[in-house]
């Protein structure tokens, strides 16, 4: 159904909790310049990154914020991560592209290869304005993520003891050093009202009170189960406040581009079944870093705006990696070179095939180096794929294999390589 000059209607039937529900979205019907540019207006897009929360906990219905995403778009219940570190999580969703190719593979050693075009500079070329709030040192301006932004505020305090957190390597210990999520939303009000409105915009909000050590500022009324879980509902609380601010301003939510997702999840040694941390065999691995198990790369991902489905649940697996090209496809924008693929062939009844998922972290180097205590680790290398994981070191010397299915929490990986075999 047309509407106008350029719009087009799409009527959705979706059932949610057994009740068929109809959603009427609208869609830009896109023509293209010489340069491959759409002419009509573009929606307004908004990326709300949930760093260190936990799929299982981000879709346990008790987060409102949470809960408005998912039931005005598509939630992918089975996303997958592809590195258990914030920069190098974030320059995949960033380039649509997998570490080995966008350069950054550690937590501080690399930046993103120069050569590779990110989100933002797609956007900016398609005559966007670009803004980011960022709120943790894992994205300062170092790493290059800000390339395309015309806005970056990076700002964060120093740590405790008077350091610069960018260049301490715990993972931990880089968690006392962020922005509060009332910064971050305070921020990004003031970028947003000291826009024009001649152009749309893309804004990047990033909140980390997630992160340990999981001290919750406010009770903001919401039962939860641990200190973690309040830290979540601190956030999600924020989040709902954003997105009222954007509402105050005019600029109609639904009909946003909106991306909600976490960076990587998060091991709480024993709070949740599928931990793996501390006294549960390894003790190395603080919150995430070193792992590679469900805990920290099974992520939430929700979409929602013009032409998506509402009140929609996908099964089938999915990556954070595919989040740039399904950008630019919805967008009507010329794709770029990636490892991933678009997710709007499931905009239309929720079914598709899952994808295999790759993950790595080369954070083990680093802790390894960083202490004596555990010289032997090493970086780890995962494919997941039909309900099954391969995770193996990246030398070769051991390799477990898990079936998701019958295991999982991941409890009782099968070893295909030993040390000895090797």
């Amino acid at each position: 159904m047309l509407f106008g000059t350029g719009v087009q209607a799409a009527l959705f039937v979706v059932v949610v909790r057994g009740e068929p529900v109809v959603s009427l979205r609208c869609r830009w019907r896109r023509q293209r310049n010489t340069e491959g540019i759409p002419l009509t207006t573009q929606p307004n897009i908004l990326f709300i990154s949930l760093d260190t929360v936990r799929a299982d906990v981000a879709y346990s219905g008790k987060y409102p914020g949470v809960e408005r995403l998912r039931a005005n778009g598509v939630s992918f219940t089975q996303a997958i991560s592809s590195c258990p570190l914030t920069p190098v999580s974030h320059a995949t969703v960033f380039t649509g592209l997998q570490p080995p190719r966008h350069g950054v593979r550690h937590l501080f050693r690399e930046s993103l290869n120069k050569e590779v075009p990110t989100l933002a500079e797609c956007l900016s070329a398609a005559g966007y304005t670009n803004g980011a709030v960022v709120s943790c040192p894992g994205l300062n301006q170092w790493y290059g993520i800000d390339r395309g932004f015309d806005f970056y505020d990076d700002e964060i305090p120093l740590l405790p003891d008077g350091r610069d957190p960018l260049s301490v390597g715990d993972v931990k210990l880089r968690g006392l050093a962020l922005k509060r999520a009332p910064v971050v939303v305070e921020r990004a009000t003031r970028w947003l009202e000291s826009l024009d409105g001649t152009a749309p915009f893309f804004l990047f909000a990033h909140f980390f009170d997630a992160h340990w050590p999981y001290e919750p500022p406010e009770d903001v009324g919401v039962e939860v189960a641990n200190p973690y879980e309040g830290e979540v509902a601190y956030t999600d609380h924020y989040v709902q406040l954003l997105l009222r601010r954007i509402a105050e301003m005019g600029h109609d939510i639904e009909s946003m581009l909106v991306v909600c997702f976490s960076d990587h999840g998060e091991d709480l040694a024993g709070w949740y079944p599928n931990d793996h941390a501390g006294d549960l065999g390894h003790p190395y691995e603080e919150g995430h870093g070193c792992l590679l198990f469900d805990a920290t790369q099974h992520v939430p991902l929700i979409i929602s705006g013009p032409g998506v489905p509402v009140g929609m649940s996908v099964d089938s697996q999915v990556r954070l990696v595919d989040i740039m090209p399904t950008v630019l496809d919805h967008l009507g924008l010329d794709p770029r070179s990636s490892d991933g693929a678009s997710l709007t062939e499931f905009f239309a009844n929720g079914t598709g095939a899952s994808r295999e998922a790759y993950s790595e972290t080369y954070f083990p180097q680093e802790r390894a180096a960083a202490s004596d205590d555990y010289p032997d680790l090493k970086a780890l290398h995962a494919v997941r794929a039909d309900g099954r994981k391969v995770i193996w070191e990246a030398d070769g010397q051991q390799v477990w294999a898990y079936d998701l299915a019958a295991d999982p929490n991941e409890l009782g990986g099968r070893v295909l390589v030993s040390d000895e075999d090797a």
